[in-house]
């Protein structure tokens, strides 16, 4: 019988990101918190003789326009996998791309990661933790935090990771304009000084001590993403009335936004007025997920 793996690839949220400083390499240094939630594209694997992708899903034509099928992270990871391991067969990678694409929540990177578990899964491959940290940050710095797939504080450019106590499963509403936005146009606009990191982080036992660190954190980025794509100022606009909110901002470079309610009910009442008011956005209600319940 062909083994077939399926592994979920989880929208990645950061829920506070503050820019810290820059390397003279110019990639920027970060503070941020970095959650998952249960919605997320689905990455398949299976034994074949050479390794292939197919894409479908909402976002598959998307994703098709921008860049050729070999820029696509999760070949790269395949083929980076296999090189670090000394595989000479290949997998049949299917994605099914339900994120949309440039959005802020870590569409490519989580989706390479996904694929790195389930083609260590199917090849039956196990590199040390530090081999597979440093192939991972080679293909992106949120590929790392995707990778370990959890609650963390990610630091440096991302390959400074800091696990978290679990973080109550709060409802959570994705809105993106509709618009993808580049990262390096984002941190391209970015202006003024660099951010302190945050202190120590508190202890986040329920959705209002993790509301107010996502007020008090921020996101740097923000101020640049909403120069370059105005739009994402109404979505915070609309989140921020929606009653039941307790707290709205802008994820990684954006545009894609969340909201963090205290109800389920809440969330899925603003997620339908928000689809029958701005038909073009994309809007979806999920919560937090590798998350305590309550």
């Amino acid at each position: 019988m062909t083994q077939r793996l399926l592994v979920p690839a989880p929208a990645k949220l950061n829920l506070y990101l503050r820019v810290v400083g820059k390397r003279a390499d110019g990639y920027h240094e970060l503070d941020s918190l970095v959650a998952f939630t249960a919605l997320g594209d689905i990455v398949g694997a299976e034994p074949a003789e050479d390794i292939r992708l197919t894409v479908d899903g909402p976002f598959a034509g998307a994703l098709a326009a921008t860049g050729t099928p070999e820029d696509n992270l999760v070949l790269r990871a395949a083929r980076a996998l296999a090189d670090l391991t000394g595989r000479r067969t290949g997998a049949w990678l299917t994605l099914t791309k339900n994120l949309p694409v440039a959005s802020g929540i870590g569409g490519g990177s989580t989706d390479a990661a996904a694929a790195l578990h389930a083609l260590m899964g199917v090849w039956r491959v196990d590199p040390t933790p530090d081999a597979l940290h440093a192939l991972a940050l080679r293909l992106g710095a949120d590929v790392p935090v995707c990778l370990a797939g959890k609650p963390c504080r990610m630091q440096g450019i991302g390959e400074r990771l800091t696990g978290l106590a679990a973080l109550p499963a709060a409802p959570v509403l994705l809105v993106n304009p509709g618009s993808a936005l580049a990262t390096k146009a984002v941190f391209g606009a970015r202006t003024g000084a660099f951010s302190a990191p945050l202190e120590d982080l508190p202890p986040l036992a329920d959705t209002a001590s993790l509301a107010a660190l996502v007020a008090r954190g921020g996101n740097d980025l923000e101020a640049p993403a909403r120069a370059l794509l105005p739009a994402i100022g109404d979505v915070l606009a609309m989140l921020r009335a929606a009653p039941g909110c307790r707290v709205a901002a802008m994820s990684g470079s954006g545009a894609t936004c969340f909201g963090l309610f205290d109800q389920r009910e809440s969330a899925a009442l603003a997620e339908g007025y928000l689809r029958a008011a701005r038909p073009g956005w994309w809007v979806a209600a999920t919560r937090l997920a590798g998350t305590a319940p309550g």
